[in-house]
């Protein structure tokens, strides 16, 4: 009975991916189709139709800065992404274990989440000028709060009486934060950490135009100056195919072999 029921179950589940797969495909030559309908109707300088992309990518994949210029803004966004990690997760848990030194620092916390990437950007370029520092900069202080705002509010729902029951067996406070506050603010860590990498990979491409000079953020702005708008798509939807990769080929994953005790039952 159970080989049957896991059997249906399993076999359920692909008919569900089946169908979404579908839907979704679909959807992407619905889109396809009103992208050429409208492209015929307007110069190519300001929309280009999809076959002048195509060719367009053809030529960024051929070419020999494609791939260097991709892996330099990713080195440079999970170098100011691991950094806003460890640092945000260290003081999330240092503010969220400390009532009233969190109280002292709220303000601090609410300012910096007011402060644009672009005002960043334009205080790393006159500290770090053109370089690599200005954009993991930006990524950096971007990230941060978003990590450090989850942590400190994970931290909120640890139990009291699990902190009074670690004290009682005399755990020092570094156990305690390893072994309570920890498992307790993952969810909230990886919430905070999935956001927070999405938008370095937006203020990444904003740092990259203005003080960079390389990247993918530097060739969009060359294909702007020249008024290559078909590199310019070709750049986008190389970054969507990137990021739908590693969303779903990673993150996705990742959170469900971690939070898999919270997945649903199915009848």
């Amino acid at each position: 009975m159970t080989t049957v029921t896991q059997a249906g179950a399993s076999g359920w589940n692909w008919r569900a991916v089946g169908v979404a797969a579908g839907r979704r495909l679909l959807l992407a030559v619905l889109l396809l189709g009103v992208w050429w309908l409208v492209a015929r109707g307007v110069p190519a300088y300001v929309l280009p139709g999809p076959a002048r992309v195509g060719d367009a990518l053809q030529r960024l994949l051929a070419s020999d800065t494609f791939w260097r210029d991709l892996g330099t803004t990713f080195y440079r966004v999970m170098a100011g992404f691991v950094l806003a990690a460890i640092v945000g997760t260290a003081l999330g848990l240092l503010l969220g274990s400390r009532r009233k030194l969190g109280e002292f620092f709220e303000p601090v916390l609410a300012v910096t989440n007011t402060i644009s990437s672009a005002i960043w950007a334009i205080f790393a370029i006159i500290w770090f000028g053109i370089s690599n520092a200005t954009t993991i900069f930006v990524v950096f202080m971007t990230a941060l709060p978003l990590i450090l705002t989850n942590v400190w509010q994970g931290t909120r729902s640890v139990r009291a009486d699990f902190v009074e029951l670690a004290h009682s067996f005399r755990m020092s406070r570094l156990q305690v934060l390893r072994k309570i506050y920890l498992p307790t603010i993952l969810p909230d860590f990886f919430s905070g950490a999935r956001l927070a990498f999405g938008f370095g990979w937006r203020v990444s491409l904003v740092a990259e135009t203005i003080g960079a000079s390389n990247g993918v953020g530097y060739r969009l702005r060359q294909a702007a100056d020249l008024v290559q708008t078909d590199q310019v798509f070709a750049w986008t939807i190389t970054l969507v195919v990137l990021m739908v990769l590693i969303e779903f080929g990673c993150l996705k994953p990742l959170e469900n072999h971690l939070f898999r005790w919270r997945r649903p039952a199915q009848a």
